[in-house]
């Protein structure tokens, strides 16, 4: 459908019908997408669901039980959520994505999960989405193959759907590993500053979810100014995103992250709200006295106690509700349609969770 601004004047949903979720996975975290609102999105992210598992099939059973570990557990799915929606942002009444953005929001899924995979290696985590993490379970080496396994399948299901589409992927994998680099030469460094922050999270977060939308976008067929724009949206929304991410591993709890929180501490990632209160002369020397070094449940607990009693937290939110106002600000050039109105309820959403908002 040609993609012209009176598309769609109003736009009403039909009431959600619940995705069914894994057993563990926290339903405060898992239930708020917006994706439910658009019902063929729903039935379109069921979709992808079974591309991911026709992915991560493989002829060892083995191989198929590590690479299918997350994907039965299930997710929110906001990338591909992203990719579905980017695709359909000029039709004023869709009724079904097509196969290739089904195809690419589960390509961009799998590059996402494979990144899990790595990141709990790296973080030796013991917990991923309520359950034990893959290195947990069978190994840090094994994590790792799989999530090259992963990566290998998403560049595979990308290249089907056309050079520019493999190119856009292949971006992404570089950025996140560049952005992830980043972190990683940052750990335990209390002199990192905003700039080198944001630098690691446009890479890590960002990148993906911005060429999660220009991959919808451009197997749509939108308008290459329309393509811009929703690139534009899924930069500024990842960046909001891992802010409120970071925020919520300081202020959340367990249940409702569904991994343990504090992580970031413990792992020596300073993230904003810390860089923040590090320069807050109230807490500054005693934050340095603690951190910088690996640290004891106990030292890790009276960090965070620090970060939250400074304004650092407040002034986070500020930032990532900036970042979210600028992804609203991108999608004001395209059409009121149904899938539009979904992108902005995101946006919305975003920094209106209850557990950043109660901080």
């Amino acid at each position: 459908m040609s993609c012209v601004a009176e598309a769609a004047q109003t736009v009403t949903f039909a009431t959600p019908r619940p995705r069914p979720r894994g057993p563990h996975y926290p339903r405060d975290v898992a239930n708020t997408s917006p994706f439910a609102l658009l019902p063929c999105l729903e039935d379109d992210l069921r979709r992808v669901e079974e591309e991911l598992l026709r992915a991560a099939t493989a002829p060892d059973d083995f191989v198929t039980e590590l690479a299918q570990h997350l994907i039965t557990v299930g997710g929110k799915l906001v990338r591909p959520g992203f990719c579905l929606a980017s695709s359909l942002v000029c039709d004023a009444a869709p009724r079904r994505s097509s196969d290739a953005a089904v195809r690419g929001g589960a390509s961009v899924e799998l590059v996402h999960i494979g990144s899990l995979y790595h990141d709990d290696v790296m973080d030796e985590a013991t917990t991923r989405r309520s359950v034990a993490s893959v290195n947990a379970q069978w190994g840090n080496l094994r994590a790792i193959l799989a999530g090259d396994y992963l990566l290998g399948r998403a560049s595979a299901m990308a290249a089907s759907l056309g050079a520019e589409v493999a190119e856009l992927l292949a971006e992404a994998i570089t950025q996140l590993c560049e952005g992830q680099i980043i972190e990683l030469e940052n750990g335990y460094d209390t002199e990192r500053n905003e700039q080198r922050y944001e630098k690691a999270v446009s890479g890590k977060t960002a990148a993906l979810l911005s060429i999660s939308c220009r991959i919808g976008a451009t197997v749509g067929d939108v308008p290459r100014a329309v393509v811009e724009a929703l690139g534009e949206f899924g930069f500024s929304y990842g960046m909001a995103f891992q802010i409120v991410d970071d925020i919520l591993d300081l202020v959340a709890t367990e249940s409702q992250l569904g991994k343990p929180t504090g992580n970031d501490l413990a792992e020596g990632t300073y993230t904003l709200p810390v860089i923040r209160a590090l320069a807050d002369p109230a807490t500054g020397d005693e934050l340095r006295s603690i951190l910088g070094r690996p640290i004891d449940a106990a030292a890790r607990d009276r960090a965070a106690q620090l970060v939250r009693s400074t304004s650092g937290v407040d002034e986070a939110r500020d930032t990532a509700r900036m970042w979210a106002d600028k992804a609203q600000a991108a999608l004001t050039s395209l059409p009121d349609t149904p899938a539009t109105a979904v992108l902005r309820l995101a946006a919305d959403r975003l920094t209106a969770t209850p557990a950043l908002i109660a901080g």
